[in-house]
């Protein structure tokens, strides 16, 4: 096993919403792909029934046990202690499922040991991650996939509240980042469905500036946001590769 003991760990980043509302987050975790299209999309490009998976930036652990269900094994990694003892929690005593501390530029695995590598709106959002990319390949077998889910900032209504809070966010620069290191990237649009307003707006308030919070309640009706995903696979060469 690659070790990072010892070694001046990367800074990480805190991430503006899980770290501070994880109750709020389940909520929104709850909330997310109603209408399953993401996890229809991921399955159909990487299958990890029997496989062996890593879940980077798990944060409370909310898709461990999804995986866990038909996966052989499940790490998930997260660099915040507070959301590894609440992910631990959560997956206590499911069988083959264990969650380790650190940052994507430094994962504790062992070279070639994950058949998918998954991060889910956590690290991997363009120019900048490449240390992430390169660890995430290092873990990964031979035919192993690297799936990297993200909201598309380029699409509306939710891309267009991100781009507000965030305008140095430009869409094109990331999608030809990906493209670049040889993803190959697909829409998947699904919705969030709440309970109800009360909910909904909770959640706007921890992803959006006050400002941006209330616009996008606004321009939403009802208790569902309409959600574009982009869904970024890139497989590890099963083989030596012929010029």
């Amino acid at each position: 096993m690659r070790s990072w003991r010892g070694a001046a760990r990367p800074q990480v980043t805190p991430s503006p919403n899980i770290w501070h509302w994880p109750e709020l987050f389940e909520v929104e975790n709850q909330a997310q792909d109603a209408t399953g299209a993401l996890w229809s999309a991921l399955r159909e490009r990487c299958d990890w029934a029997g496989r062996d998976v890593v879940d980077i930036g798990c944060g409370d652990g909310f898709h461990l046990p999804l995986f866990a269900a038909e996966a052989r094994s499940v790490i998930g990694v997260e660099p915040h202690q507070p959301l590894v003892e609440r992910a631990r929690h959560r997956v206590a005593g499911t069988p083959g499922v264990d969650v380790r501390q650190a940052p994507a530029q430094q994962l504790p695995l062992a070279d070639a040991s994950a058949d998918l590598v998954h991060a889910r709106t956590a690290y991997f959002f363009g120019p900048g991650c490449e240390p992430g990319l390169a660890e995430a390949e290092r873990v990964l077998r031979p035919g192993g996939v690297l799936a990297i889910v993200d909201l598309d900032a380029g699409s509306s209504p939710y891309g267009d509240w991100m781009r507000a809070d965030a305008p140095q966010v430009d869409p094109v620069a990331v999608e030809s980042f990906f493209q670049l290191h040889d993803f190959d990237s697909t829409s998947v649009d699904t919705v969030w469905r709440f309970d109800d307003r009360e909910a909904l707006e909770a959640v706007l308030r921890i992803e959006f500036s006050a400002k941006v919070a209330a616009r996008a309640a606004r321009e939403t009706t009802g208790c569902t946001l309409p959600v574009r995903y982009r869904l970024r696979i890139r497989r590890k060469p099963s083989g030596l590769l012929r010029p």
